[in-house]
C-alpha cells in the first residue's frame, strides 16, 4: 500500500514543511509495518511529492499549480490508497478536488479555511487532523456568550493577498461565526503596509470593545505600544491574538517561553504592561503520557534523516484551542 505525500519541501516557514512532518510518517509507516496484525499481507510505503514553486533555495512558497501536477504525477506512476497534504490553502482545495474525483481520502494538518467544511461533494473526502478556523470561530461564539458581550466586535487583521494568506483565513473564521450571534456587530479592519496603526487605534476606539488581532508577533507588539500609548490596554478593551501555532510563544530553550512582548530593547517595559491586555488563542499542546517519548523520537528522526534540528514542541500560555 502507497501512501502519496504532498508538501512543501525545503521552505520551514511552513508547520507542515516535509522535515517537521516526514519524521512522523517514517515512525507511523514503521510502527504500521511493525504490526503484521494491522494491515495483513500488505506493507506500507510512502512516496513524496512537492507542493512548493520551483525555487530551491528553502524559499519556495506553496504553489497552486505545483501541488495538483505532483499529485497527477504520484497518482499515475504509484497508484497511492490515500494522500497526505498539501497543507495550505491554495494547494490542498485543487488536491482535494482531485483526490475526491479518484475517490481517494486526504489526510491534512492544515487546510483550516472554512470552506473545506462543506463535505458534501468536493471535500468530502477530506479529514483534517489539525485546528480549523471554524472552530476558532465557534471559540470566539462561547466567549461571548460567557462573558455577555452582545454589542460590537472588531477583526483586526494583516493581509499580502500573497502565498497562503493565514490571517486573512483565520479572521474568516471568526467573521463568518461570530454573527451568529443576535444583534452582534462584527467589523473589520485591515493592516497596511507601512504601518497605519494610528489608524487602526482610532477604529479600536470607534468600533469595538472585543478585539481580535491576526498578524505577525512584531505587528502585534507595534500595535500594542501604539495601543498602550493610548490609554487601551487598562482593561476597558479586551485584545484577543490569534496565534494557532504558537509562533510568538516558542522560546530557544525547553522548558522556556519566548516572551511575546520581549524584544530586549527600550521598548520592553512598556510592551510587558501593554500586553497585560492580551489573551493568547494557540494550539493545544498534548498532554497525555506518550507525547514527550514520541516528541523525543520525533526529534531523533529528523536529525537523523533529515538533517532538521526539531524544537521541543509548543509551549502554549494563554488559551488553547
Amino acid at each position: 500500500l502507497t501512501l502519496a505525500v504532498v508538501l512543501p519541501e525545503r521552505n520551514l516557514t511552513y508547520p507542515w514543511a516535509w522535515p517537521r512532518v516526514g519524521p512522523a510518517v517514517r515512525l507511523a509507516a514503521a510502527a504500521v509495518n511493525a504490526r503484521p496484525d494491522l494491515l495483513p499481507g500488505f506493507h506500507l510505503r510512502w512516496v513524496f511529492g512537492s507542493s512548493e514553486d520551483g525555487h530551491g533555495d528553502g524559499h519556495g512558497v506553496c504553489s497552486e499549480m505545483a501541488a495538483p501536477l505532483a499529485a497527477v504525477d504520484l497518482r499515475l506512476a504509484h497508484h497511492p490508497v490515500a494522500f497526505l497534504g498539501p497543507g495550505c490553502v491554495y494547494t490542498a482545495a485543487p488536491v482535494a478536488r482531485f483526490t475526491s474525483h479518484w475517490r481517494l481520502p486526504l489526510v491534512t494538518a492544515g487546510a483550516e479555511a472554512h470552506g473545506f467544511d462543506d463535505k458534501r461533494e468536493q471535500f468530502g473526502l477530506t479529514t483534517r487532523a489539525g485546528p480549523s478556523h471554524r472552530k476558532l470561530g465557534e471559540l470566539g461564539v462561547q466567549l461571548h456568550h460567557r462573558f455577555n458581550w452582545t454589542r460590537r466586535a472588531l477583526l483586526v487583521y494583516w493581509d499580502e493577498k500573497v502565498d497562503d494568506r493565514p490571517y486573512f483565513f483565520a479572521a474568516e473564521g471568526l467573521y463568518v461565526q461570530l454573527p451568529t450571534l443576535r444583534n452582534l456587530t462584527v467589523m473589520d479592519v485591515v493592516f497596511r503596509d507601512g504601518g497605519n496603526f494610528s489608524f487602526i487605534i482610532q477604529e479600536i476606539k470607534q468600533k469595538g470593545r472585543i478585539v481580535y488581532v491576526c498578524c505577525a508577533p512584531e505587528t502585534l507588539r507595534e500595535l500594542m505600544l501604539q495601543a498602550g500609548r493610548e490609554g487601551l490596554t487598562r482593561g476597558d478593551y479586551a485584545f484577543f491574538y490569534i496565534d494557532i501555532f504558537g509562533a510568538s510563544l516558542q522560546g530557544t530553550r525547553f522548558p522556556e517561553p519566548q516572551h511575546p512582548w520581549k524584544r530586549g530593547d527600550r521598548h520592553d517595559a512598556s510592551a510587558r504592561q501593554a500586553f497585560e491586555a492580551v489573551t493568547i488563542i494557540t494550539y493545544k499542546e498534548p498532554e497525555n503520557p506518550e507525547y514527550r517519548p514520541f516528541l523525543a523520537r520525533l526529534k531523533e528522526e529528523a536529525l537523523t534523516h533529515f538533517n532538521f534540528s526539531m524544537k521541543d514542541g509548543l509551549v502554549g500560555h494563554g488559551m488553547e484551542l
